[in-house]
């Protein structure tokens, strides 16, 4: 056997230990360290938030659930003691070493060697290198190895960023109490304030989380009490109140959840809205109150938007508060729901531009039966009764269903169907004839949001533009829609107590001590309650109702929904009362009387030309004579288990039918206005009015069953 020579064990001798050195540098070569500038750059708050237009936050919006990760905090964003208290706990030698305080781990070193337990070692440094790359932080993997690269790692990071950059860093990346990292996301959480506006205690408690953040508070009490046992009192009542399980979330304040779901879809956006935080409050209160005093077997849902006249800015949007809410999630404000009466002003508002009414019109308020495709349409009041003729202005403050039908007849569906279109209804999808005579009385659906700007219109001399959500959307220049005139009557209209006390009384909820016009409306069914209304300033839009499409029990328009409104305009003008719209130089005054005693006399408003004297109804003789009932094209259905003589039917005429007698079947069945009761037997029957003269002046069909 031939032994290596002396050569060879010199060889050997002098590249073993460059090997082993260069095998544990090859072992314990850390991973790269990214540049202070890509740390930032890859940050990614976990939610979004909402700002009011004075940049006060009004909700945040949540987008990852594993943590919770605010915005990245500069240094000089942080009250001085923090980083102070941060560095005298966990590394008092930072300012000094290169990444590795030696002397701390030979302490750590002799401390294990003679039995005791070890102190800590690691820098602030060395806890960066762990977040940046996790693999030298594994939980359970803490080996010599591991920790050798963690020391190189951090060594590196000293070489290329500055102290502040470190510490700026640690103290955004540390994982503080729960699911928050960073100081921000901790501040706000268990302080309800930013890092800047930290107390002393507060920044030694979020200093004495660090090494434990889930542990319990006394213990964080302690740790805090050792670096200043003078305050210990307070610190161990911060921390019980802070860190105990009655701890409160403060990061969001929880004011437009319905409108930040709407105007964010991803994490880290930073939205500034127009709304006003104090007046969103007060509609929230106001909306919070009424529902609560209605209670949840009557009413669960509510939703407000209030709008600026002059610029369009939306400055309450309040989509639902919760509660009772068995659909909380949902956006009241932006729902289609039935309009009920809203829709009303400007059918009239069409009627008194194209001059087919004045608003001293008389209109018959009596039972109609319209003829339509899809069978007969019968209009009823709200509350069951007919007042004859009344005038226009009656009606429509009074919200009377039948005069509204009789005002759609002469605009013509189609073209009050393509005037809400122009008025931003844009979930009027279908041509009039969809609609039919129900379009009237609101049978469409709409959002809030659509009923609020269009009722702005009006108080805007007509004139349409967008609403506006975002601080930084386009104000758009308005369009004429409604002539000046006709708006600013139908506004008049809406702002007369007298006109609506048949319906409302002279001191329910929509009487203000100012001026404004309102309409109420409320939808099939009880399903949906309206009060839209404005004053020279503002514009409010209220909806009360149940999400899940279930009626209301007892609540109509004044007890619903008004109160709300009330309560929001009250706290719009409590500075200063709205001045009244100034009339336009189209619009005349008169001193107007009723024939028979109508209405009482006034002074009415008249587009300049249009203005007269004196209204009264049609007298009967100057009416066409014409059968009213039956509808031509009317079906019945016999019933076997009523006796005939109960299933006659009666026979309607109006106008002038002196003289005029009816034929049935070509058999004369007496004169025109005895209004007889008839029962024709199944099959089709052919109803004449006949003229003295033998001829005929109106005829219908229908059918018996």
């Amino acid at each position: 056997m031939r032994l290596p020579s002396r050569r060879a064990w010199r060889r050997a001798a002098l590249f073993g230990p460059l090997a082993l050195l260069l095998s544990l540098f090859v072992l314990t070569l850390p991973p790269a360290m990214p540049a202070p500038a890509m740390v930032k750059a890859a940050w990614r708050p976990t939610e979004s938030w909402l700002y009011d237009r004075d940049g006060r936050l009004l909700e945040s919006v949540r987008v990852d659930f594993t943590q919770r990760r605010l915005a990245w905090v500069p240094l000089d964003r942080m009250a001085l003691v923090l980083p102070r208290a941060v560095i005298a706990a966990e590394d008092r030698r930072f300012t000094t070493h290169g990444g590795v305080d030696w002397l701390a781990l030979a302490g750590s070193i002799r401390d294990g060697l003679s039995g005791r337990r070890p102190r800590g070692a690691s820098t602030i440094t060395m806890q960066l290198a762990g977040f940046l790359a996790p693999e030298l932080a594994r939980p359970g993997a803490r080996s010599i190895r591991q920790k050798a690269r963690q020391m190189r790692a951090a060594m590196a990071l000293e070489r290329g960023w500055s102290k502040d950059e470190i510490l700026e860093a640690y103290l955004n990346l540390a994982g503080f109490r729960g699911e928050a990292q960073g100081v921000m996301a901790a501040s706000r959480q268990l302080f309800g304030k930013a890092p800047d506006r930290l107390s002393g205690d507060e920044a030694l408690l979020l200093t004495a989380l660090l090494p434990d953040p889930q542990a319990p508070p006394e213990r964080v009490a302690r740790r805090a009490c050792a670096m200043k046992p003078a305050d210990c009192p307070a610190l161990t009542a911060i921390a019980a109140r802070s860190l105990g399980t009655a701890r409160r979330q403060r990061i969001d304040p929880g004011l437009a959840p319905h409108l930040a779901r709407r105007l964010i879809d991803h994490a880290g956006m930073r939205v500034t809205t127009t709304l006003d935080g104090a007046i969103q409050r007060a509609a929230i209160t106001a909306l919070s109150r009424q529902l609560i005093g209605l209670g949840d077997q009557r009413a669960r849902d509510g939703a407000v938007i209030v709008l600026d006249n002059a610029t369009g800015d939306t400055l309450a949007y309040v989509g639902g508060v919760g509660g009772a809410s068995t659909a909380a999630a949902v956006d009241g404000a932006g729902a289609p729901r039935q309009a009920g009466s809203t829709l009303k002003p400007f059918l009239y508002a069409a009627a008194i531009e194209r001059g087919y009414l004045t608003a001293g019109s008389i209109l018959d308020d009596s039972p109609v039966q319209l003829d339509t495709a899809s069978g007969l349409y019968v209009p009823q009041n709200y509350d069951r009764s007919f007042r004859g003729p009344v005038s226009a202005r009656s009606a429509l403050a009074a919200s009377l269903n039948v005069p509204a039908v009789r005002a759609l007849l002469l605009v013509g569906v189609n073209a009050f169907r393509d005037r809400l279109w122009d008025l931003g209804y844009r979930g009027l999808t279908e041509d009039g004839d969809y609609y039919g005579f129900s379009l009237a009385l609101g049978s469409a659906e709409v959002t809030l949001a659509e009923q609020a700007n269009a009722f702005r219109a009006l108080a805007n001399a007509g004139r349409w533009s967008p609403a506006r959500l975002r601080a930084g959307d386009r104000r758009e220049a308005s369009r004429p829609v409604i002539a000046p005139a006709a708006a600013w009557i139908t506004a008049d209209i809406l702002s007369d107590p007298g006109a609506r006390a048949g319906t409302f009384g002279l001191d329910s909820a929509l009487r203000l001590p100012f001026w404004a016009a309102v309409k109420t409306g409320t939808s099939k069914a009880m399903r949906d309650n309206w009060c839209v209304g404005f004053s020279s300033r503002y514009t409010v839009a209220v909806w009360i109702g149940n999400l899940e499409g279930d009626s209301m029990r007892a609540v109509s328009g004044t007890s619903g929904a008004a109160p709300v409104w009330r309560e929001v305009m009250l706290a719009l003008h409590r500075q200063a009362p709205p001045p009244r719209p100034a009339r336009p130089a189209d619009v005349e005054s008169r001193a107007i009387r009723f024939a028979g005693g109508i209405e009482p006399p006034r002074t009415e408003y008249f587009l300049r030309g249009t203005g007269q004297a004196l209204f009264g109804p049609t007298p009967p003789e100057a009416r066409r004579a014409r059968i009213t009932s039956p509808v031509s094209g009317s079906i019945y259905a016999l019933d076997p288990d009523i006796p005939g003589d109960r299933q006659r039917i009666r026979i309607l005429v109006a106008g002038a039918v002196a003289g005029h007698r009816l034929v049935l079947d070509r058999r004369d069945i007496g004169p025109a206005e005895a209004q007889p009761l008839v029962l024709p037997g199944p099959g089709a029957h052919r109803l004449q009015l006949r003229r003295p003269d033998g001829g005929v002046a109106d005829q219908i069909l229908f059918t018996v069953r």
